[in-house]
């Protein structure tokens, strides 16, 4: 039976593992906008549900990482390189744990005011996942699919730059405008916290890349 179960997997198509990643994205979305969802809200009670919700959200995503591991130990070829598949799989169970720490550090911290800045960082941190919902898919025909992928990563390297930029304009306000030092450490540690989060998303773009550069290498 063990040899015929690797044998069915020497012949697995890409399809096989590439759900799991659409999946794991899915889940670093609902992640991303619950954390908006906080950011907009006034009600400390709310912020612990939503902080529970992301919470489960990352242990599905545990779980579903768990899951890819296992597939991908049994795979003896495949169209895509296992490796990169892996990269990107690791890299998604990053973005929802970072998401799941800024929550947590929201409702330790619990900062006097939510400065538009912060929700920028978090905005963007969505749009981010928003566009890796999108990217991931078109690995299943990576073959024909390779300008809109491309597309897809620059849109978030570019999502990524935007977040820096607005996270070191930030900083340089709240220590010019914020005289509770307190207060300061809080709004500057979350925003370091954010930033990161959209480093994460870039993470898996950057892993696409590669994905694509070894594709087109192997084909070539």
């Amino acid at each position: 039976m063990k040899l015929s179960k690797r044998l069915r997997n020497l012949f697995l198509p890409k399809r096989d593992l590439l759900p799991i990643l659409s999946q794991q994205a899915a889940f670093f979305y609902q992640a991303a906008a619950a954390l908006e969802k906080m950011l907009d809200s006034s009600d400390r009670e709310e912020w612990g549900l939503i902080e529970r919700e992301i919470k489960t959200l990352e242990v599905q995503g545990d779980a579903l990482l768990t899951e890819f591991q296992e597939q991908v130990s049994g795979r003896l070829k495949g169209s895509l390189p296992r490796a990169d598949l892996q990269s990107i799989a690791m890299a998604l169970d990053d973005c929802l744990d970072v998401v799941k720490d800024a929550s947590k550090a929201l409702g330790m911290y619990n900062p006097a005011k939510i400065d538009p800045q912060l929700k920028d960082l978090v905005s963007t941190v969505v749009r981010e996942a928003e566009s890796i919902k999108v990217l991931l898919p078109l690995l299943w025909d990576i073959k024909h699919k390779v300008s809109s992928i491309t597309l897809e990563c620059d849109r978030i390297t570019e999502l990524e730059h935007t977040a820096d930029d607005t996270y070191e304009e930030y900083v340089g306000y709240i220590f010019a405008n914020e005289p509770d030092l307190r207060e300061l450490t809080k709004y500057k540690n979350l925003a370091e916290i954010f930033e990161k989060s959209t480093d994460t998303g870039k993470r898996v773009a950057d892993n696409v890349r590669v994905l694509l550069l070894q594709f087109n290498i192997e084909k070539s």
